[in-house]
């Protein structure tokens, strides 16, 4: 009997003893063969924690980056090595480097949509859904915060007695989210909860019944007695939001808030890369060293026990 793509990967991925992880934007047909689907800092517990050999990343470049961070040992493959972040690539090594010296007092956060170049100047990493939690443990009382200006301006709203420097960055499909877009949706369903991405500007924030990460707005749909959502985030959520509530309509404010980079894995490339173990990541490994202390940072500072 002739094999499909799926079943054909899946084998692979029992011979080459990989795991796959894939991020909430990922196409559906990729989410479902996956191992693991979550966010940015769930995915990282578990790139760090797995027993497999290799680690098949199913998502961009700063998300495969941070696996092979924190498991220098294990292969660490990209399905489609070109799939980046505009946003994380608003900061580089040598402007941060420069920002420090003239503040050089402050404590340097990155979110973790940071190039492990970036992430070699910072002193912690932090996640849509960990930030706040850190940033509790953080006794400095000046943040320089990159490369995410809205997610920045989010957390600096929970700090009043913290000053923080936001860099200039955005993430494009968040950034272009308008209030039109929501009233337009408002009336297709007056009912809906507008559940908001940090990553999106302040105005639309300021229009949510509820304001978080990938994660945290799964859970809060899913938790919730409503029957109708309006998501301000990428729309590769909808496959888990769906998913986990079948009775529940959701809606994407606009056309459409698509990352074509998160799209541009498929089920031939992720095989592709898994028949030839290629795409694989390489970082130089006295920068990896330097990164490393964020991440590690952004695991111990967003633990349970620093709750």
């Amino acid at each position: 009997m002739k094999l499909s793509l799926e079943d054909k990967i899946l084998k692979l991925k029992k011979e080459r003893n990989a795991v796959i992880l894939a991020h909430y934007y990922q196409p559906g047909e990729i989410q479902a063969l996956a191992d693991y689907v979550g966010d940015s800092y769930y995915l990282s517990e578990k790139a760090r924690d797995c027993k497999e050999d290799t680690i098949m990343f199913c998502g961009v470049r700063f998300m495969a980056e941070s696996a092979k961070i924190l498991s220098p040992q294990k292969k660490v493959l990209m399905p489609c090595p070109s799939a980046g972040c505009a946003m994380a690539d608003m900061a580089s090594s040598k402007a941060v480097v420069e920002m420090k010296e003239k503040y050089p007092e402050a404590f340097v956060v990155c979110y973790i949509n940071s190039t492990y170049k970036v992430k070699a100047h910072c002193d912690v990493a932090v996640t849509s859904s960990s930030a706040l939690k850190i940033l509790k443990n953080v006794p400095n009382k000046q943040i320089l915060f990159l490369p995410d200006k809205n997610l920045g301006s989010y957390i600096s709203e929970f700090f009043p007695d913290k000053e923080f420097i936001l860099w200039d960055g955005f993430c494009r499909c968040h950034n272009k989210v308008s209030k039109e877009d929501i009233f337009k949706a408002k009336e297709k369903h007056s009912e809906a909860k507008v559940l908001v991405h940090p990553e999106c500007p302040k105005d639309i924030r300021d229009m949510s019944d509820y304001i978080g990460s990938t994660s945290g707005i799964i859970d809060y749909a899913t938790n919730d007695d409503g029957k109708a959502y309006i998501v301000a985030t990428e729309e590769g959520i909808l496959y888990e939001l769906k998913n986990k509530n079948p009775d529940k309509t959701f809606l994407i404010p606009g056309d459409k808030i698509c990352c074509q980079d998160m799209k541009k894995t498929t089920l031939e490339n992720l095989y592709e890369s898994l028949l030839n173990m290629n795409n694989e990541v390489i970082l130089d490994e006295e920068i990896r060293k330097k990164a490393l202390k964020s991440l590690e940072n952004m695991h111990k500072l967003g633990s349970e026990k620093n709750e």
